[in-house]
């Protein structure tokens, strides 16, 4: 039977090249003691020097030097690191011993005992190592280096074993890494056709008469069917199974039911392993004129694309974290996620199979064209066929998954003899692993593309910025089912408003804020209204995946060259998970949640008796705004302009201190919703508001703490900034604190961190099998404080 060995805790860690690192002996008694998943670079501190990137531009015909200093964040992540973890193994005679990683960053070289296993460069590939050659009974040392090269990636990538690391110990004869493969066949009514080929390795030298037992459990988890297949095998074998289960619970985004198939591999009638596959039984069609359909029912991709890192946690991956991200987004409306633009963590889609996401799994940002200097262009040739393999093998399981994207903004799109030649390449890879689900990439050169022949190869080409392209874009491609892969580019910062209102295309302020008015973006980009108006004239369009659903670490546009600038202002939710205005304007769009949103807050001092624009995102065609109890007058959506079709927009109003109300008016004139938003006056006191006052005691489970500054009357004072101090008692640790402003270069491991506009939020992990009660204190000079208590539960 198999035994899984998680290697979290326990790990010695040295960012420096030190190549006597990986012998047996080696004395690492000084070195920093960490848990893995690990990122480096996240802890700090922030500098301009960290991999700033050398640009030139011809100016008055001049050329000038300039630098973009937080393109990754600010943060050190480049450099040379080494890892080492000590493990027992016991009773491993005849037994095969494997490592998996499910991802490094960057250029891994993993030793055991002293000696080399093998490498992987992507930092965003799984990958795994047969080490039974390496090991030995009792102790044994893992050494992995981490190389993280400069100019290596366009956003934060994080740095080191950033993902879970595990040692699987396996009878000689055992299922394979990634080793089943399920599809749905056919479904009907009352019956479905499950198609399971599961891989068999065997080690023994001799040939084995084995049998493979599937047991199909449902999502209640009662046992559905069993099916059975024996043959004898030698080396390597598959055993394909086709099961029909009566009554299928299938798999949609409203119902996400899960299967599992519960492998049992017995050797002469002895269990040798044991293997437990999630699936569901679900059926995806694309149509070029009417759509995507899922389970014969049309889906619009009310989709977001998300770069991989949690905020203040950096890149090392936690799964309650992001389920937080995934609950926000479904609360906003959303359905589908764009692993932007690198295969994700498993944790993401196993959270997406679980919550009923839709989800494109990328696989590169680069080809042999760089972007960056040392980016994936460096690796192509090599292993660009390993990676889309072991992408596709890990996650063809997955229902979420509906297609595979083999680049994001390729630049060989643009050349027409080797472009197609690689794509094709790519494209029938992705054939040979899964040939259930289409091929697609995001194009942000379509006509081009189209005429060189780059967008025909894959089976849904994805359109990015291009909403006024999309009716020729059909009709030079009628048959090929289209979407946009990435939309808007709209940039905001949460709280920040400036006056007048007007579109805003690359504009730059001293504060390096952007206007929370939702009508700011770069130049290649759009406002959400025109992205909207695009999908909504071309209804064959599937949908749209925005950038970005969560601010991201680096990419600081428009502020690349501006420091302290470190993080993106494209997030519909800021870097701490606060959401910015723009999530109510999409909520009101992709939900029937009942939004009713002003824009801006109440409180703007040195505006009085100034008139003033106003914005209300609404899930209803009529609003009437009033300040101080007096009218400016109702607004009708008009759905054959832009200008209040998606946003209703009164202009001109006088700011008065007091209050500001919305209503809300249905078809006949009745009211549907009232909003109040009132002016906060001092700081009083803090507020702490946790997502939840109860977790789990596995060294995992985090709790979400919103730290708010109000006044007497418990109204948020939205230009607060008031520096907080935190104080933690009892079985948990704060992990990560931050407060939505890109530009803040206080470090994220703290006890302490300044308010912006009003709020920060606090990330609380518990400790591993420790209960008790956890005590969170918030405390400011001046004000008030509060705390909380959260409890334990095993």
């Amino acid at each position: 039977m198999r035994q899984i060995i998680y290697l979290k805790y326990g790990w010695r860690f040295k960012k420096d090249d030190i190549p006597d690192a990986l012998n047996f002996d080696f004395d690492d008694s000084d070195w920093e003691e960490v848990r893995v998943p690990h990122d480096w670079a996240i802890k700090g501190p922030f500098s301009p020097e960290n991999d700033k990137r050398l640009h030139k531009r011809i100016i008055n015909g001049k050329e000038e030097i300039f630098y973009h200093t937080g393109v990754t964040g600010g943060l050190p992540i480049v450099g040379i690191a080494w890892y080492r973890k000590k493990i027992e193994l016991k009773e491993i005679k005849d037994k095969r011993i494997r490592i998996e990683f499910d991802g490094v960053m960057s250029n891994s070289e993993v030793y055991c005992n002293g000696d080399f296993v093998g490498s992987w460069p992507y930092g965003y590939s799984s990958f795994a190592f047969d080490i039974t050659d390496f090991v030995k009974e009792g102790e044994n040392i893992i050494a992995v280096r981490v190389d993280n090269k400069p100019n290596a990636s366009r956003w934060y990538p994080g740095a080191g074993i950033y993902r879970n690391v595990r040692v699987v110990i396996l009878s000689p004869v055992h299922i394979s890494l990634w080793g089943t493969y399920i599809k749905t066949l056919f479904i009907e009514e009352k019956l479905a056709k499950i198609y399971i080929k599961t891989e068999i390795e065997n080690y023994t030298g001799k040939n084995k008469y084995v049998e493979v037992e599937t047991k199909i459990l449902s999502p209640e988890g009662k046992e559905v069917v069993i099916e059975s297949t024996k043959k004898k095998i030698n080396e390597k074998d598959f055993f394909e199974q086709e099961i029909f289960v009566e009554d299928p619970l299938l798999w949609s985004i409203e119902n996400p039911n899960l299967y599992k198939a519960c492998s049992s591999l017995k050797v002469d009638g002895q269990l040798f392993d044991y293997y437990e596959t999630i699936f569901g039984v679900r059926e995806i069609y694309f149509d070029s004129e009417k759509g995507f359909f899922l389970n014969g029912r049309p889906v619009k991709f009310k989709g977001v694309c998300l770069h991989h890192d949690l905020g203040p946690l950096g890149t090392a991956i936690n799964k309650t974290a992001i389920k937080r991200q995934l609950t926000i987004l479904k609360e906003m409306g959303a359905n589908a996620i764009r692993t932007s633009h690198n295969p994700p963590a498993p944790e993401l889609l196993d959270l997406c199979d679980e919550m009923g996401f839709l989800v494109i799994d990328e696989a590169f940002d680069e080809w042999k064209i760089p972007k960056c200097e040392n980016g994936y262009n460096k690796l192509f040739d090599l292993w660009a066929e390993k990676d889309l393999r072991n992408m596709i093998r890990r996650d063809r399981n997955h229902p979420s998954v509906i297609m595979w994207s083999i680049g994001n903004e390729i630049p060989e799109q643009n050349d027409p003899e080797n472009g197609p030649k690689l794509a094709k390449f790519l494209h029938n890879i992705c054939k040979e692993e899964d040939p259930t689900r289409p091929t697609t990439t995001a194009l942000n050169w379509g006509e081009i593309a189209i005429k060189n022949g780059f967008a025909q190869v894959v089976d849904v080409p994805g359109w990015n910025y291009l909403p006024h392209l999309y009716g020729k874009f059909h009709q030079l491609l009628p048959e090929k089912p289209m979407y946009a892969s990435e939309t808007a580019s709209c940039i905001s910062t949460r709280g920040e408003y400036y006056f007048p209102v007007e579109e805003e295309i690359d504009f730059k302020r001293p504060t390096l804020q952007v206007n929370s008015f939702d009508l700011s973006h770069p130049s290649w980009a759009t406002t959400p209204d025109v992205e909207f108006r695009a999908q909504d004239d071309h209804p064959f369009i599937m949908g749209e995946f925005v950038w970005t659903g969560f601010d991201y670490l680096g990419e600081p546009t428009p502020y690349n060259e501006e420091w302290p600038s470190r993080s993106s202002y494209f997030g519909i939710v800021d870097l701490c998970g606060i959401p910015k205005d723009r999530f109510y304007l999409y909520q009101s769009r992709w939900t029937n949640k009942g939004t009713l949103h002003i824009v801006p807050h109440w409180t703007l001092p040195g505006y009085e008796g100034k008139p003033i624009t106003v914005q209300v995102y609404s899930s209803w065609d009529i609003v009437e705004i009033f300040v101080n109890g007096v009218s400016y007058g109702k607004k009708i959506k008009n759905y054959r302009g832009l200008v209040n079709r998606y946003r209703l927009v009164w202009n001109g109003v006088v700011y008065e201190p007091g209050e500001i109300k919305a209503v809300a008016y249905g078809k006949n004139g009745e009211i549907e919703k009232e909003l109040i938003v009132k002016t906060a006056g001092k700081p009083v006191k803090i507020r702490v508001i946790p997502d939840r006052t109860e977790v789990k005691s596995d060294g995992e489970d985090m709790v979400f703490v919103y730290v708010e500054v109000v006044d007497e009357n418990g109204i948020l004072c939205p230009y607060a900034d008031n520096l907080v101090y935190f104080d933690i008692k009892g079985p948990a640790e704060i992990v990560g604190i931050d407060n939505g402003n890109p530009i803040s270069t206080e470090p994220f491991c703290a006890n302490y961190r300044k308010v912006f506009h009003g709020m920060c939020v606090v990330y609380i992990r518990s400790l591993l099998n420790k209960k008790g009660e956890i005590r969170l204190t918030v405390q400011s000079e001046g004000l008030i404080g509060d705390e909380i208590e959260i409890k334990t539960k095993g």
